[in-house]
């Protein structure tokens, strides 16, 4: 509170902090107004080194979080393992030791039909010789909806200290699970343990968006994809002589690190950055566009 001559304080006044060269600065250099005049600026901060590309990679993660729903990073219910608990136990559980996971959905015959969830630390009571039941193991399981946003979604995790979710979509059926680490690694980038390994068949998937009258095809594509796989799958035929990936094709296209939203064409395959960090981009739609017609010309003879 500041005092007036008479001695008597003004409640209602705030201390003036701020210098008259900070306030000439302000007026000079204003703040940013809106997201992408933010990122700029920490961007900008980053060149100057003034914070170092793993801050500024964790920065442009949580913004992601904000603007991602559950249904961009969910594992597709066609991928997960799941348990049948109307099955014996011989049966699926070489497949809980094979994949090493430390949860599992629990489902009753039909993936639709999601029960519980599944701790693989209690089948060590199984492994005792103990009297075991599957269903009275089961934790309750949380059902989300592909829209959820994934900064809503980390927020619920850590107040209810649950660590996974199963996706429905809008008609209740199971769409797929997401796991708090897989949104934490939106922010962190990739959490990798001993068991994790990358499947080559999960780097190209098609994305099907119904009939497209335009007859184009799009791919939901890994960076780290390699270019031979690439042309091999896509039909294209970049060359690997100086980069190995399709990510490190993209950076040299551009001549610096991509950035999400970034679009741009390389021959007759356009490009959108999905996501990516400070260092490099990790995930890319690629559309393939048709090739241009040669106009035909007419001969004197």
């Amino acid at each position: 509170m500041q005092e007036h001559p008479g001695g008597v304080r003004n409640p209602d006044a705030k201390p003036q902090h701020r210098s008259l060269f900070e306030r000439l600065t302000a007026l000079i250099s204003p703040e940013p107004e809106n997201r992408s005049e933010l990122l700029e600026i920490l961007h900008d901060a980053h060149e100057r080194n003034l914070i170092d590309a793993d801050a500024l990679s964790m920065i442009e993660g949580v913004f992601q979080v904000a603007d991602l729903s559950a249904r961009d990073i969910m594992v597709p219910r066609s991928q997960m393992d799941v348990i049948d608990i109307t099955r014996p136990i011989d049966t699926w559980l070489p497949m809980v030791l094979e994949t090493a996971h430390s949860r599992f959905p629990a489902v009753e015959g039909d993936r639709d039909r999601v029960v519980g969830i599944l701790l693989a630390k209690d089948l060590l009571r199984f492994y005792a010789g103990e009297p075991f039941d599957v269903r009275d193991m089961l934790r309750p399981a949380v059902f989300i909806p592909e829209s959820k946003r994934l900064n809503v979604l980390l927020r619920d995790f850590r107040s209810n200290r649950n660590h996974i979710a199963i996706v429905v979509d809008e008609y209740g059926g199971v769409a797929g699970l997401i796991t708090i680490e897989d949104v934490l690694e939106q922010i962190v980038g990739d959490i990798e343990d001993e068991y994790d390994f990358d499947e080559e068949e999960d780097n190209i998937l098609p994305i099907k968006e119904g009939p497209m009258a335009d007859g184009a095809q799009r791919w939901r594509v890994r960076a780290l994809t390699g270019i031979e796989q690439f042309n091999e799958e896509l039909g294209a035929a970049f060359s690997d002589d100086d980069v190995d990936t399709i990510g490190g094709l993209v950076a040299n296209h551009l001549g610096r690190v991509p950035r999400k939203g970034d679009v741009f064409d390389i021959g007759n395959f356009r490009f959108e950055v999905l996501r990516a960090d400070a260092r490099q981009a990790h995930v890319l739609n690629v559309e393939k566009l048709p090739e241009p017609v040669a106009e035909a010309t007419d001969g004197d003879g």
